[in-house]
């Protein structure tokens, strides 16, 4: 089952002086399943990374390499999208947000890498809560 990569887990992946790296870290070793995400996520942690050496390039060499898949296409899920956004805008949601959500549903699995507490917020397909693998209580 894949599991959902969101722009925190990125950053803080990839930046070390992020407060949460080092359960990034441990999370991702945890990991055999597939990471996906959508090009929201990516564009989000390129602009919050932008300032940290090496890092986009790091991101987009994790996309060339598959070790970070994107099977989302926007174009095609932008009215279900608009649902979320207006459902979830007293959160507020984002793009990249309601894209993970819409991703969930179209995937079936809710498992996701995450640091945004909306997550425990949000819910995916039929009401159905996230499971966040990383645990920043």
């Amino acid at each position: 089952m894949p599991v959902l990569v969101d722009t925190g887990f990125i950053v803080a992946r990839l930046d070390r002086r992020e407060q949460y790296h080092a359960e990034c870290l441990e999370a991702l070793d945890s990991l055999d399943d597939r990471m996906i995400t959508c090009e929201a996520v990516i564009v989000e942690s390129c602009y919050l990374l932008r300032h940290v050496a090496g890092t986009r390039d790091a991101i987009l060499e994790n996309i060339r390499q598959g070790i970070l898949q994107i099977p989302y296409a926007l174009t095609s899920r932008s009215a279900e999208v608009g649902v979320l956004l207006r459902k979830y805008a007293d959160v507020p949601m984002d793009l990249a947000d309601a894209c993970l959500v819409d991703l969930a549903t179209q995937t079936g699995s809710g498992r996701i890498l995450t640091l945004d507490s909306d997550f425990k917020i949000y819910r995916w397909g039929r009401n159905r809560a996230f499971e966040l693998l990383i645990d920043i209580a």
